[in-house]
């Protein structure tokens, strides 16, 4: 039985987070890097993503709840936040300002900036896999163990997603600066459509609870 609660756990995740869909957005967003500096986003977001998506494991109802935030309400706040980020995508106001600053090198700070934000939270830990990660612990039960199984689920998801983020470099080569310029405008209004979608899916939620 926990192992074919912790397949579906694992399906479950990995099509919410979608490592392969990441690639491309993933590339996007880390322009004008290279590979070791793609590597050190890799982990550091799959770590944060990590400790994030434990807590709401342990304890994500009693964290909204005692804040007074609805799972609705979470995903209309990640929508905007990815809107944001798919304007500057498709208006290249990100890479406008790396090339502003092109004397100088990549920082650490920008690592760990891109690594929590946007890829960590909120398209890694994001709406849909934090609301995940808070029903399969019901189904799971409340004991270690059953804890202990599901965090070792997450990890091989993330797992899987840091594998898939490797994979960019080659691609991002193989693409070119014309690849690269079509596929970031591509993957903003696509990421626009997704925010959409996810502040229309919490305002229906919400009025679904009200009505």
């Amino acid at each position: 039985m926990t192992l074919d609660l912790a397949l579906n756990a694992f399906v479950t995740l990995f099509v919410t987070i979608d490592p392969i869909g990441m690639i491309p957005i993933f590339i996007a967003l880390t322009q004008g890097m290279n590979s070791a500096e793609r590597s050190s986003i890799a982990l550091r977001s799959a770590l944060i993503a990590l400790c994030i998506l434990t807590l709401f494991t342990f304890a994500g109802t009693i964290i909204l709840s005692t804040m007074g935030i609805t799972l609705h309400a979470f995903r209309i706040a990640g929508g905007f936040l990815l809107f944001y980020i798919a304007f500057e995508m498709i208006f290249e106001k990100r890479q406008m300002r790396r090339e502003n600053a092109s004397d100088t090198a990549v920082t650490k700070d920008d690592i760990a900036n891109i690594a929590a934000f946007p890829l960590a939270i909120p398209l890694i830990a994001g709406p849909g896999s934090i609301s995940a990660v808070i029903l399969l612990s019901g189904q799971f039960g409340n004991d270690f163990q059953s804890y202990g199984v599901l965090i070792g689920v997450v990890i091989a998801v993330l797992a899987t997603l840091i594998t898939t983020f490797m994979l960019a470099t080659p691609i991002d080569k193989f693409m070119g600066n014309t690849g690269r310029m079509i596929m970031t405008r591509l993957m903003g209004v696509l990421l626009a459509a997704l925010s959409v979608q996810f502040v229309v899916d919490g305002i229906a939620a919400l009025w679904r609870q009200t009505v």
